[in-house]
């Protein structure tokens, strides 16, 4: 009997939801036979990590320290296999601005952005900027932290006067930010598992926008899987997250988030997920069910294609 470490909560803004993922994970995992141990991201994980000498790790973290490479390198130091793509998918992947250059580097399609530090505003007035940016992107304006998950921190600009306190609030999340073009159009989530490109999660808030609690809390968004697209850019969608999987490097699984343009048709990618939640909200369970693939059996899945990398 293979015996499975969990890891979940961390210190991230995302430890609830982390906390969540893990436990359903776990559940999962005892049912399939598995032999389970939890640990939280703390001080004490190396030494218990090399007491209990886990076959595998699953990853259950989110936001910062989970999804950011740093676990990730932890466990290739301690030589213990793990769930998900590796530390530079996990590096770049969680970095929103480095995302955006490869994509624009690589011909993915993705909205035009404006990067902007908080050295280069607090040093060089970098805010001064604000006007040519403005115009470069139009109005709304997406503001957003660099490193930072589940939608914490966005603002919408839809006036220039918004645009200071967009800016303050997303930098309390990061010393990095990204403002980027509003797409208006379908909020689609392609997830990959292995090689396999799962059902299109089509995503309709109830909201404004997509932001933490529409994400998590039960009917604040309906979601149509398949998502109501045409053959041709359903097509075009998937291509496009197959080619954000390969060129980011990634292993086991990954989720792509895009836009699909109202006005063009067009899939803009958004972000790369590569630590998907595992709530009863999370898009990636929900797409394997709509592809026939249990929870139970989604979760063991992730673990066979992770000790097989």
């Amino acid at each position: 009997m293979k015996k499975i470490a969990v890891l979940m909560g961390g210190r991230s803004l995302e430890r609830e939801v982390s906390l969540k993922s893990g436990q359903r994970v776990t559940e999962a995992l005892v049912e399939k036979g598995y032999q389970v141990v939890q640990f939280d991201l703390d001080e004490a994980l190396i030494e218990n990590l090399k007491r209990e000498k886990p076959s595998l790790v699953y990853i259950a973290l989110h936001g910062k320290y989970g999804e950011d490479g740093t676990i990730q390198e932890i466990l290739e130091i301690l030589n213990i296999p793990y769930t998900g793509p590796g530390v530079y998918s996990s590096i770049i992947g969680f970095d929103k601005v480095l995302s955006k250059e490869i994509f624009k580097l690589e011909g993915i399609p993705t909205p035009p952005f404006s990067p902007l530090t908080e050295a280069s505003i607090k040093e060089m007035s970098a805010s001064e900027l604000l006007p040519q940016i403005i115009e470069i992107l139009g109005l709304p304006i997406v503001v957003k932290p660099s490193r930072q998950g589940s939608s914490l921190g966005i603002k919408f600009s839809k006036t220039k006067e918004e645009l200071p306190s967009a800016l303050i609030a997303a930098l309390s999340y990061d010393h990095k930010i990204l403002l980027e073009k509003y797409i208006k159009g379908k909020e689609i989530a392609i997830s990959i598992l292995g090689e396999e490109i799962l059902p299109i999660v089509e995503i309709v808030p109830k909201k404004e926008f997509f932001d933490f609690e529409a994400m998590y809390t039960m009917g604040m968004s309906d979601y149509f899987i398949p998502a109501r697209l045409s053959d041709e850019v359903s097509q075009k969608a998937k291509e496009i997250a197959l080619k954000v999987h390969h060129t980011f490097k990634c292993q086991c699984l990954s989720r792509v988030d895009m836009i699909v343009g109202e006005e063009d048709n067009i899939p803009y990618v958004l972000e790369l997920n590569t630590s998907p939640g595992m709530t009863e909200t999370s898009l990636l369970p929900m797409a394997a069910e709509a592809a026939g693939i249990s929870f139970p059996d989604l979760v063991e899945r992730i673990v066979k294609l992770s000790l097989e990398k």
